[in-house]
């Protein structure tokens, strides 16, 4: 399932982990256990932001994902389900024929 993983960093632990920068290498042991379809950086609510979209295969993974990001940079996370339009159309017409 394609899920958009939003990382809310905490902002002490994301300042520390900048300065001895261990902020690439975590967020690069989480890329390489996702693969990312897309990643982009941002701010939300004055708090730095990840955006991943990735596929989730099974959600016995999603600890594996998260402790890193919660240990070691404080993280608030949000799995959200999101599909492409494409995916939008395809359901609508199930919908529409059920």
């Amino acid at each position: 399932m394609r899920v958009l993983l939003t990382v809310e960093m905490d902002t002490e632990k994301a300042n520390h982990a900048i300065t001895d920068n261990t902020l690439p290498h975590t967020m690069k042991s989480v890329f390489d256990r996702v693969k990312p379809e897309a990643a982009f950086f941002g701010a939300t609510e004055g708090m730095r932001t990840a955006f991943i979209v990735f596929d989730l295969k099974d959600p016995t993974d999603i600890p594996s994902i998260a402790e890193p990001l919660f240990q070691k940079l404080g993280a608030k996370l949000a799995f959200i389900p999101v599909m492409t339009f494409d995916d939008v159309q395809a359901g609508l017409q199930k919908y529409a024929t059920s």
